[in-house]
Formats: structure tokens, sequence, C-alpha cells
């Protein structure tokens, strides 16, 4: 029996790949170069399915790949699908499948990490160090805030939202409020408290961690007018999409200390960083890195594979999304 052909366009964890190549016929990244436009057309016309990743723009000309398309499944590695055209992909008939539920505690830990971060200015006092500028313990200098009975604001409290809050009330005394679209229950956090309002959210809250989704309807939902709204002593920190914030307002609360600090693990035009955010001391800057633990890394390509096995097994993907 002939094999399904899969594509991968990035590179993979070593025991995601020996699955793999023991499952189907695959064409690997070596490189790990991401795809263009071009290079991801190509794909579709000669797989049977691709496994892809964020920063792969799967738009409707590449599902339409020039009327010759092959490929049946993309099987995404991450849970947000906002860099494929999913309304397109339903419309052609092809199955989109992501990796939910593996991820929550890596990405919760990185948020608390910001967290901390942010509220005790270590990129400041790391990069001063750095710099030789540290000249000795003193006792006033670059304080800053503890966490006990401090209110965090999660703005989308699913998985990973939970997972931070409950590390933020049980590890810090944090109190927590949050704001959902959706009806939730947050049992697991003892006295979380449900807002009517991201406006409401914003203005009662020390620390404000962002777990939406990254789609037209959340984009730039934090804006300038939405941080005006906050403390001045409040903390910003995004691990969710970076468009979801309004890069350019947010820099502008950064630099006339409107907010006390961000911590930022995701960006507007990523792989781009405005110099200006890098200019800045109350900002700390990581990578996009929230998943990135290698028990977390080859869950997610597991889960990548299940999709694609059950697929050409004329199985429904237990991850399907459309």
């Amino acid at each position: 029996m002939v094999r399904p052909r899969i594509i991968v366009t990035r590179k993979l964890p070593e025991p995601v790949e020996a699955r793999l190549k023991a499952l189907f016929t695959v064409a690997f990244n070596p490189s790990d170069e991401p795809f263009g436009k071009q290079k991801l057309i190509k794909a579709m016309t000669r797989a049977d399915g691709i496994l892809c990743a964020f920063g792969d723009n799967i738009d409707a000309e590449v599902l339409q790949a020039g009327g010759a398309r092959k490929a049946q499944i993309l099987a995404n590695f991450g849970v947000g699908t906002n860099h494929i055209d999913l309304e397109a992909a339903e419309e052609l008939g092809v199955v989109v499948t992501n990796t939910p539920g593996v991820l929550n505690d890596a990405t919760a830990d990185l948020a608390m990490a910001l967290i901390l971060a942010s509220t005790r200015r270590m990129w400041m006092h790391e990069n001063r160090l750095r710099r030789g500028e540290w000249q000795g313990f003193d006792l006033t200098s670059g304080l800053g805030c503890s966490l006990r009975d401090k209110v965090l604001g999660v703005v989308g409290m699913g998985r990973i939202g939970t997972a931070l809050a409950m590390r933020a009330h049980f590890g810090f005394g944090m109190k927590v409020i949050y704001f959902n679209r959706s009806k939730v229950f947050a049992a697991a956090v003892p006295k979380a408290e449900s807002v009517d309002s991201i406006e409401e959210l914003m203005a009662q809250a020390d620390v404000i961690s962002l777990h939406v989704p990254g789609d037209a309807e959340n984009r730039h939902l934090i804006n300038a007018e939405r941080l005006a709204m906050m403390k001045p002593t409040a903390h910003l920190v995004n691990t969710a999409r970076g468009d979801v914030v309004d890069e350019t307002a947010l820099i502008e609360a950064l630099q006339k200390g409107a907010i006390a600090g961000a911590g930022l693990d995701v960006f507007e035009h990523e792989p781009a960083v405005p110099e200006a955010l890098k200019a800045l001391d109350n900002v700390t800057l990581l990578p996009h890195i929230g998943s990135a633990t290698l028990e977390t890394r080859i869950a997610m390509g597991m889960r990548a594979v299940d999709n694609l096995q059950a697929h050409f097994s004329d199985q429904v993907p237990p991850h399907q999304v459309v």
C-alpha cells in the first residue's frame, strides 16, 4: 500500500520525526527555514498532508494552489490557527487540526515568569548589572512590588488562563478576576470573580494577563483606550498572540510611564520587534517561547501526528478545527 506523503514545514523534535517516518512518506525541513508562499503552494500540490506551524501563512491562494491542490489535511503544530484561512479551508474541503491541551502548563509557567520579571523589574536590574553599573547592595533603588494580595486580571479564562490563575492564587497569594466572552466555570481557583467587561478588569487589576485567540475579533483588543484605563502601577503580560495588543499604543504607554511595565512573549509583526520596544527598561521581551520545553514540544508533535494518523485511517481527527 502506498503510504501518504507528508511535508513538514519546520524542524521537529527527533521522537516526533521518528514516528512520522514510521507511519508516512515524509519530506522534512532540515534547515528549519520558514516556507514562503510559493513553497507552501508547491507543498499543497505535492503532499497528501502538511504538518505546519505558526508562521506559515496559509491563505486562500495557498489553499487553492492554482487549482492543483493535492493536500487533504493541515495538521497544525500549535493551538492557534489564525495563520490559516479557516473559511477557505472549509470551503475547499481541507481538514485543519490543532494540538490543544498539552501546552497549558508550559505557557502558564512562562506567563507567571513574565509577571515576576515585570513586577520585580528583573530586566532593568540584569541589564544594569551586565553594563557594569551595579555598585553593590542598596536599599531604595529600582524597587519592584510584591504579588501577595494584588489583583490578577485574566482576559480569557480558558485552559491556560485557569492554569495561570491557579499558580498566581495558590503560589503567590493573588486575588483573581477574569473576563470571558463565554461562560466558564472557574471553581478551581477559589474566590475567582468574573467581571462584566474588559474595561472593568483593566481598571481593577494590578497585573493583566492575556489568553485569547489571535483572530480578527481580538485584533487590538488591548488598544490605547483600554491601556489608559490601567492603573499607573499595573503590568500587562501577553503570551497569547501579538496582534491582540496595539503595539504602538503599548509603547507609548510604557514610554510615558502610564503603566508600570509589561512582559511580552509575542509581537504584532513577528519576528520584527520595534526598536522603541527594545530600548525600554520597563518591559521584558521573550522570543515566542511559551510552549518551548522539550516535553511540551514532543507532546504537541505527537498530537499533530495523531491527527494525521486518524485522518488517513478514515477516522475523524481527535482535534479537528474544520
